[in-house]
C-alpha cells in the first residue's frame, strides 16, 4: 500500500543522544558541548525546542535559586528543605549536587538575556520566597532553546520517539533509540554511546477535574506523556518512589498556581466560613505523621490533605483573598502577569465567571494526580550520585546514570531529587551531560552495537496501529466504534477512569488500598492487552498511541509502587485506606522497581534512604 511504500528509514550516528528537549535536555545538550567539543551531540524532541516541556507557555518565577553569592542560601540549607517537604525520603546527595550549581546555572540565563526582577531597595533579585525569584518569563523557554540550539550537532524536532536500543552484545548497556517523524512519517534510527532521557513526566494518567468544554485541561503540561518513566523502565531501568504522585491546591478551573499569590503577595486561604484551617487542624495533623507535621513550611502534601479534610466537612469552597492583597496597581501587575506568563487559560476563567480578584475571593481546589520528578515529588530512575558526596550503594561510577549502563536521565526522568524545577532541572541536565562525555571517554574503542533483528521488530511494532486501522477502519459500525481496533483516546479515557478509580484519583478523594489496586492491575492488564489492537488513522494519532502506551507503562509502575509501600507517607497526595498512617520503623526506605520486558515481570524491592547533611 502506498501509505506505507513511501516510508523511509534514516540511521544517525551520534556521540550523545539527548531526548526531550525541555530543560534537562537543554542543559543536557548544553553542557555536553562544553566537555565534547570535537563529539557530536545530537538532540531529538517530539515537538519543537523553541517551545516545547513543561515550560513551554512561559513562566513568571525561578523556583529554585539559592543566592549564595549575597549569603541568602546554602546547598545544606535547600537539602534539609526538600527533605522536609518530603517527609524525610529524598536523594539528598542528588539535591545538595543541584543545590551547588543552581546559581551559577540561573546567572547563566541572565546572561542569555532573560530578565529578572531586582529588589530596588537590595539591588538583589527579587524574592517570592525562600527560594524563588520573580522573573518576566513569557520568553523563558525560547532563550534556553537557543543556548541547546547552538551546542547540538543536530537537532530533530517532530520525532517521537518510543524505544531504546540496547546492545547486541551487552543487554544491559543503552544503544541508541528508534522512533518516527510525526511531519513525514519516517522511521529513524539513532545510534549512540550514551542516551540522556530528559523527556516529559506524566499528566493524564489519572483523570482531569476538567469535563465538558474544559476537557483535557491539566495543571501540569498535558503532553507530558511519561516518556521520561516508559523509555528507561521499559529498558530495565530501576525505579524508585512511582508512588509518589504529586497533588497540587491551584486556582479552581483555571489551575492558576497559587506560589506568587501566597509567597510575595502575602494571601491567605480560608474555608468557606473564614476560618485558617490549616492552624485549626494542626493538632489531628501532628496525631497523623508526628513529628513531620512541625516541620517549617509545612509539607505540601500536608496543606493538601488539611484542605481535603475542609471539603469532606462540608466547609468549602475554598477561598483565597486576594481582594485583601490587591492594594497597589504594582500588585495588580504581579498578580495579573503570574497568569498572563504562564496560565493565561485562569485569567479567561476570571473573566468568564465576573471576577475581579481586586474585589472577590476565589475559590482554591486539588488537582488530580501527576507523576514527576522534577516538581515537589521525588518519582523517577534510580541513578548514581556525585562522586564527591554520594553513599557508597548510591554511585557506581558515572553521575546521573540509571541501573543501565550508559543511559542518563534529568528532570523528570530522576528519582528522589524533589524541588528541582526548570533552573534544577537545566542543572542537572548539565551533570547528566558532563558525566555522560566522561562516559563516552572511557569507552575508547568499545561503542555499542545495534541488533538489525531488533530494529526491524521495532519498526514492525511501532507502525502497527496504521495497519491495524487500514485493515479495520471498513469495519466501523457507528460513529467510532469499530470491532476490530481501539482508537488512543479511547484507551486513554480508559487509563484515566482506572486510575481515577482504583489508584486514589479525585473521584475517591485520594483514597485507595490492597483490594482497590489489585483490582486496578487486573483492569489495566486488559488494556495492556486491548493496546496490541490500538489504531491510528494517521501520524498524529499515531503519536498518540505511543503517548498512551508510555502513560500505561507508567501508571503500572504507579500501581505496584503504591501497592508495595503499606502505609500512608504522604496525605494530601494519596491515602492507603488500609494502611493510614505514616510508619517510620518499617517504611523509611525508597520503594524500588525493577521490570524486565522479556517476562513481563515486575521485582520489588526497598531500598536505603541516606541522610548526609545533618
Amino acid at each position: 500500500m502506498s501509505l506505507f511504500s513511501s516510508r523511509k528509514t534514516r540511521v544517525v550516528d551520534t556521540d550523545i543522544l539527548v531526548i526531550g528537549g525541555g530543560f534537562g535536555g537543554c542543559g543536557a545538550t548544553y553542557e555536553s558541548r562544553y566537555w565534547g567539543r570535537n563529539l557530536k551531540i545530537t538532540l531529538v524532541e517530539k515537538a519543537n525546542i523553541e517551545r516545547s516541556g513543561a515550560v513551554a507557555h512561559g513562566l513568571s518565577a525561578i523556583n529554585c535559586y539559592m543566592g549564595m553569592r549575597w549569603g541568602e542560601n546554602q546547598p545544606e540549607d535547600f537539602v534539609r528543605y526538600a527533605r522536609g517537604d518530603l517527609m524525610g525520603l529524598v536523594r539528598e546527595d542528588l539535591i545538595f549536587d543541584i543545590a551547588r550549581h543552581v546559581d551559577s546555572t540561573v546567572h547563566k540565563f541572565e546572561e542569555w538575556g532573560l530578565p529578572i526582577m531586582l529588589n530596588p531597595e537590595t539591588g538583589r533579585y527579587q524574592r517570592e520566597g525562600k527560594w524563588q525569584i520573580m522573573i518576566h518569563g513569557e520568553s523563558y523557554k525560547p532563550i534556553i532553546a537557543e543556548a541547546a540550539r547552538k551546542s547540538a550537532s543536530e537537532v530533530f524536532n517532530r520525532i517521537m520517539v518510543t524505544h531504546l536500543l540496547m546492545d547486541k552484545t551487552h543487554p544491559s548497556r543503552v544503544a541508541g533509540a528508534v522512533g518516527f517523524s510525526v511531519r513525514d512519517r519516517h522511521f529513524y534510527v539513532f545510534r549512540a554511546k550514551a542516551v540522556i532521557v530528559a523527556a516529559g513526566g506524566a499528566s493524564h494518567i489519572f483523570r482531569p477535574r476538567s469535563i465538558g468544554e474544559g476537557v483535557g485541561r491539566t495543571w501540569y503540561a498535558p503532553w507530558s506523556s511519561a516518556s521520561a518513566y516508559g523509555l528507561v523502565l521499559h529498558a530495565g531501568a530501576r525505579m524508585i518512589q512511582m508512588e509518589n504522585r504529586i497533588v497540587l491546591a491551584r486556582f479552581k478551573d483555571g489551575y492558576g498556581p497559587v506560589g506568587a499569590w501566597f509567597l510575595l503577595l502575602k494571601a491567605y486561604a480560608t474555608n468557606a466560613y473564614g476560618v485558617n484551617y490549616e492552624a485549626a487542624r494542626l493538632d489531628e495533623i501532628k496525631a497523623l505523621v508526628g513529628h513531620y507535621a512541625e516541620t517549617t513550611p509545612i509539607p505540601t502534601c500536608l496543606r493538601n490533605h488539611a484542605m481535603l479534610q475542609e471539603i469532606k466537612a462540608g466547609n468549602g469552597p475554598i477561598y483565597m483573598h486576594t481582594q485583601e492583597v490587591l492594594d497597589s496597581r504594582a500588585k495588580e501587575e504581579i498578580g495579573w502577569e503570574d497568569f498572563l506568563d504562564m496560565t493565561v487559560g485562569q485569567a479567561v476563567v476570571w473573566a468568564s465567571q465576573n471576577i475581579d480578584p481586586k474585589e472577590k475571593p476565589s475559590e482554591l481546589i486539588t488537582s488530580e494526580p501527576y507523576v514527576m520528578g522534577s516538581h515537589a515529588t521525588c518519582s523517577g530512575a534510580w541513578a548514581s550520585g556525585p562522586e564527591d558526596c554520594a553513599p557508597a550503594d548510591y554511585q557506581w561510577g558515572y553521575n546521573r546514570m540509571t541501573t543501565v549502563e550508559g543511559l542518563f536521565g534529568a528532570g523528570d526522568t530522576i528519582g528522589g531529587s524533589a524541588h528541582k524545577f526548570s533552573s534544577g532541572s537545566f542543572t542537572e541536565g548539565r551533570l547528566a551531560g558532563k558525566a555522560a562525555i566522561r562516559y563516552v571517554m572511557d569507552l575508547k574503542g568499545e561503542p555499542p552495537q545495534v541488533d538489525e533483528t531488533q530494529i526491524k521488530l521495532l519498526e514492525k511494532t511501532i507502525f502497527k496501529p496504521l495497519e491495524n486501522y487500514a485493515v479495520g477502519r471498513n469495519e466501523i459500525v457507528a460513529g467510532s466504534v469499530a470491532p476490530s481496533y481501539l482508537t488512543p483516546l479511547q484507551g486513554l479515557q480508559r487509563l484515566e477512569k482506572l486510575m481515577d478509580e482504583y489508584a486514589g484519583g479525585i473521584s475517591t478523594f485520594y483514597v485507595t488500598s490492597e483490594p482497590m489496586l489489585k483490582r486496578g492491575l487486573e483492569l489495566l492488564t486488559l488494556l495492556r492487552e486491548d493496546l496490541d489492537h490500538l489504531g491510528a488513522e494517521d501520524i498524529h494519532q499515531l503519536q498518540r498511541a505511543w503517548e498512551l502506551q508510555h502513560r500505561v507503562w507508567t501508571a503500572e509502575a504507579v500501581l505496584r509502587h503504591t501497592l508495595y509501600r503499606q502505609e500512608t507517607r504522604w496525605p494530601g497526595y494519596y491515602y492507603r485506606g488500609d494502611f493510614p498512617k505514616l510508619d517510620d520503623g518499617g517504611w523509611h526506605v525508597f520503594t524500588a522497581s525493577q521490570y524486565d520486558a522479556k517476562t513481563g515481570e515486575w521485582h520489588m524491592s526497598k531500598l536505603p534512604v541516606h541522610h548526609i547533611i545533618a
